[in-house]
């Protein structure tokens, strides 16, 4: 497999520093606007997304203090035919995740078949108090982020699935309302798809894998509280979607049912969109410390009484040594060839792939396989001599639980940064939604790594935002 780095994809220069089609009318106002223009709308979007409070936590940092993630005021642009493309790749790699999920809670034909291994059961991820259990429609993924990563004109991989409780979503559809804010005079130009329709498509599917017999659903949301990271997301989509946000001690069980405290009484809740982790979600099932759920969920969850969004037990899915094998499951489930495809990736518990990723640390990167956020990680040819050794002891001490990827040359798009205008890497975060249908609105979360040459574009290791604009087919002259 070969591990040298291609050349950078340009995503708006195309040979000979000649606009791509996609990028050529923005090009040209991107030419007439000044740079302390630019300057100053980002500077704009600074203080108004401080003002709304869209921040982050970054767990471990000392001062606990509370982040923005960088705005860029440039947009990512997309064309019809290649989101398309993205779109059906995206929806036909969820619809195998969900199959996945059911057949491995229940007959496990894939594992009869060979296909996958038998030890993806003694992965921590895997909850064997989901076996035999029947979710409404089969649904296991109900909000699916597939994380992107482009390498050419029409090369596209994807890096990671996230399915147990991504997120990102409230930053894609806040980065369009302030590009609106921001140059109204754009959108006027173009016609980009619009995304803020988001909140209602989320609502109708969770809606729609109501326990059997309720004919009007209560949706609740529930977070683990002000303190998470992503709290501000939590409490932006619960407005959005007109639901309740609501925390492990404002609910509980009574007869086979959950209940929430209302100023008007209780109130049955039928589903739980949740933003808290298996391991908390109920003491009496998994950590007996957690003062984050709800004591006597999982029962009811089992028993058909209430609908949890994503699923508990969606980590084995999302887990990077399952990664490897969904080409595989597109293939069993579907009958079909995958359109996306995977980054090349060894397996760090097979004896060749360990040894030839041991020979060639500099050239690749090394993930923990339950990892995220950019940290338990080792990108070879940006790391030192130092971090590649420390982490060779890593992998020799614990095989299992690493994989290694290919260094790809992410493609790159315009970025303002301190000295104008320059090309920063990107990756690509699309949203797909399982419950009526399984589909995503045209957009998604970009993410840019601001730092010159970086690869790592999370916002816990100083990455930033764009808007992403995906052209309808059809331009207005």
């Amino acid at each position: 497999m070969n591990t040298q780095r291609q050349p950078m994809f340009d995503e708006m220069h195309g040979a000979d520093a000649e606009i791509r089609a996609v990028y050529r009318d923005y090009a040209g106002w991107l030419a007439n606007s000044p740079l302390d223009y630019l300057q100053q709308k980002s500077r704009e979007a600074e203080w108004l997304f401080r003002r709304v409070g869209i921040t982050f936590n970054v767990y471990g940092e000392e001062d606990g203090a509370e982040r923005l993630i960088p705005f860029d005021v440039i947009p990512r642009i997309l064309s019809h035919g290649e989101w398309q493309r993205l779109a059906a790749g995206a929806v036909q790699r969820v619809r195998a995740l969900n199959a996945f999920l059911h057949d491995i809670y229940h007959g496990q034909e894939i594992i009869q078949a060979g296909i996958v291994p038998a030890t993806l059961l003694t992965n921590e991820m895997y909850r064997p108090e989901m076996q035999g259990v029947d979710v409404p429609g089969g649904i296991y993924a109900h909000i699916a982020g597939i994380d992107l990563v482009r390498t050419g004109e029409d090369q596209f991989y994807v890096l990671e699935d996230n399915l147990r409780t991504p997120s990102g979503v409230s930053y894609m559809l806040e980065n369009r309302k302030m590009m609106m804010r921001l140059f109204p005079e754009l959108f006027r130009r173009y016609s980009v798809a619009p995304v803020e329709h988001y909140p209602q498509v989320l609502l109708n599917n969770l809606r729609a894998v109501a326990p059997p017999g309720v004919p009007d659903p209560t949706v609740v949301l529930l977070t683990p509280g002000a303190y998470n990271s992503a709290y501000f997301e939590h409490a932006f989509l619960a407005q959005q979607m007109g639901v309740d946000l609501v925390e492990g001690q404002d609910l509980f069980i009574k007869d086979n049912a959950v209940f929430m405290r209302t100023t008007e009484g209780n109130k049955r809740v039928d589903v739980i969109y949740r933003r808290v982790d298996d391991d908390f979600l109920d003491p009496l099932a998994f950590r007996a410390d957690s003062m984050l759920g709800v004591p006597g969920l999982v029962s009811v969850y089992r028993n058909g009484g209430v609908t949890l969004a994503n699923a508990i037990g969606t980590g084995v899915a999302d887990d990077k040594a399952t990664y490897t094998y969904v080409p595989d499951m597109v293939r069993f489930y579907l009958g079909e060839e995958p359109i996306l495809a995977n980054v090349p990736t060894y397996k760090l518990a097979d004896n060749d792939d360990r040894r030839y990723v041991l020979e060639h640390l500099e050239e690749l990167v090394v993930k923990e396989v339950q990892g995220s956020g950019g940290y338990g990680m080792l990108v070879g040819p940006t790391s030192s001599r130092e971090q590649v050794a420390e982490f060779r002891q890593r992998i020799l001490a614990n095989p299992d639980n690493y994989i290694a990827q290919s260094t790809l040359a992410l493609s790159a798009c315009p970025t303002l940064v301190e000295q104008g205008v320059a090309p920063r890497h990107v990756d690509l975060r699309p949203f797909v939604l399982s419950g009526n249908t399984v589909s995503l609105v045209p957009g998604a979360l970009s993410r840019v790594a601001l730092r010159e040459g970086s690869l790592v574009v999370n916002s816990s290791q100083g990455g930033g935002t764009k808007d992403t604009w995906v052209l309808n087919e059809v331009q207005p002259c």
